[in-house]
């Protein structure tokens, strides 16, 4: 199963959408400090998810997500 996710920034209060297969790592990954994209906007907090069949469906979504914002 994948996932499109919504994460907020305790920082500037943005938004970060993404989509990954493994919610719990990727979210633990933003908080580290481990994506070059939300590095200096750390800490986040999951406000969003849904599962997706497969990843075309994740990334169809994400892009959707994204296109609203």
């Amino acid at each position: 199963m994948y996932y499109t996710y919504v994460l907020q920034s305790s920082t500037d209060k943005r938004f970060y959408t993404g989509s990954t297969q493994d919610l719990k790592r990727r979210l633990e990954q933003h908080n580290r400090g481990q994506v070059d994209s939300t590095r200096d906007r750390r800490p986040f907090t999951l406000i969003y998810y849904e599962g997706c069949l497969d990843r075309d469906d994740a990334v169809r979504r994400e892009k959707y997500l994204k296109s609203l914002q």
